[in-house]
């Protein structure tokens, strides 16, 4: 598997070594040895989720407050999501930052966004399937989120944002200029 390091320390793309032949491909997609060793510490994902979403659906921007934050290496198994990452983390050097990266059924890729990000992803094919791990489990009372329409957050999502497909939820998250974190930035 190798692993890109992105703009933003500790968001991590993964890219599968993919063998093909005739009969198709096989690929890994998870081995908590290889992941742990690229993350640097040990993961326990406990959850695994999976949604699927039509053209112009976006979910996010998610997370969950402590002691309920979740780690999640997501990707997606059917069409094609842009999926982003936003620093939570005060004190961060890049709070306020994104990574984006595009997830698809034909790259096979998948990203590792640690605990102290908001994320959401922007659907770009007609129908996207989407799964990630979490280490944490669901808590309802501790679910957070931010605007994903919030355009001081320079996010290009590729749809338009104002025609977006979006839960009632989600339409209600503050801007980020208007949040006030839980999550602390720990070198």
């Amino acid at each position: 598997m190798e692993i890109i390091k992105t703009d933003i320390d500790g968001v991590l793309i993964l890219k599968p070594r993919v063998f093909t032949d005739s009969r198709g491909y096989f690929f890994e997609s998870y081995s908590k040895r290889e992941f742990d060793e690229a993350v640097g510490r040990d993961i326990n994902f406990v959850q695994d989720n999976e949604s699927r979403s039509t053209r112009g659906v976006m979910r996010g921007l998610h997370f969950q407050r402590p002691p309920f934050a979740q780690s999640k290496l997501v990707r997606c198994t059917c069409g094609a999501v842009l999926d982003v990452a936003v620093d939570l983390r005060v004190g961060s050097p890049t709070y306020g930052r994104h990574v984006a990266v595009e997830l698809s059924e034909d790259n096979r890729h998948m990203l590792f966004i640690p605990r102290g990000f908001a994320h959401g992803f922007a659907v770009l094919s007609d129908i996207a399937v989407f799964q990630y791990k979490c280490d944490n489990y669901y808590a309802p009372q501790a679910e957070g989120g931010i605007s994903i329409r919030d355009t001081s957050l320079g996010i290009d999502w590729r749809v338009d944002a104002a025609e977006a497909i979006l839960s009632e939820n989600d339409g209600r998250h503050p801007l980020l200029k208007d949040f006030e974190s839980p999550f602390d930035y720990e070198l």
